[in-house]
């Protein structure tokens, strides 16, 4: 069972240390959320709410945790003197946070952000939430909740596995896609026309792999066991882009590899 606190606690105030894309996004949608929000603050800026989100860069965050702690909490604020310090990082152990003085937690939103979002880019989508007391964890559960999302523990031994997981849904699907576009160049497709010719397809794809899986979602001459046509493709990758086929040649042996799956799922 999630842990239990008393209701409502982030809502004695929220700062948000931070002005990127996440940063103003988590500050519009809980300004939007009906809490006191504080910030987005500049990085070199002590915060006065007891409960405190570094949305800075990975690689900064102890820092920032130290200068927030060396500026102490401030008692009118801060009410029975707790405070709560979290990052937003999907990879960064929560010991990065030790030197704010707090208690730390993690509140990683599984979503991507391009810039202006607000509360409707939270709704409905996933959120690692981690804590190293079980209040800190409460605190990261409740602004969650708030937000719409739906939160899951990921302890930091786990961190690696569940941010290299986001990395290749999210960020290698564009590489991919990127992949795309450059061989459609060699059909004499421009890469806007193949991102709408492209587009739908990429769609219900995904939309076919949420609802089915993998293996029941295969399509394609590998799923077939249509090596002519798998050939055809690679003599076509070497004319046009052959720095691409040992990336080719490992997505046909790595599609290969869902073939049994996919038969077992069809019988």
């Amino acid at each position: 069972m999630p842990p239990t606190k008393p209701p409502g606690h982030a809502s004695s105030g929220v700062a948000i240390v931070g002005s990127g894309r996440l940063g103003c996004a988590f500050a519009r949608a809980l300004r939007g959320g009906g809490l006191e929000v504080e910030g987005p603050l500049g990085r070199g800026v002590v915060p006065r709410s007891p409960i405190v989100l570094l949305c800075v860069p990975d690689g900064q965050i102890p820092a920032v945790a130290e200068l927030i702690g060396a500026g102490g909490p401030r008692p009118e604020t801060v009410g029975d003197g707790r405070r709560f310090v979290g990052h937003v990082s999907g990879a960064t152990p929560l010991a990065a946070l030790e030197a704010a003085g707090g208690e730390v937690f993690g509140l990683h939103p599984l979503q991507t952000f391009a810039g202006g979002e607000g509360a409707e880019a939270f709704k409905g989508v996933g959120c690692a939430v981690a804590g190293a007391t079980l209040e800190a964890l409460a605190v990261a559960r409740e602004l969650a909740e708030r937000l719409g999302m739906t939160p899951t523990e990921i302890s930091d031994a786990e961190r690696g596995a569940y941010h290299a997981a986001a990395s290749v849904a999210s960020n290698f699907l564009v590489t991919l896609q990127a992949t795309a576009e450059e061989l459609a160049a060699g059909a004499g497709i421009e890469p806007a026309d193949a991102r709408a010719l492209l587009g739908p397809l990429v769609r219900r794809t995904v939309e076919n792999w949420i609802e089915l899986g993998p293996a029941a979602a295969l399509t394609g001459p590998v799923a077939r066991g249509d090596d002519a046509t798998v050939a055809h493709q690679r003599d076509a990758v070497e004319v046009h882009a052959p720095h691409l086929l040992p990336l080719f040649d490992e997505l046909v042996e790595r599609t290969r590899a869902l073939v049994p799956a996919r038969e077992a799922v069809a019988a």
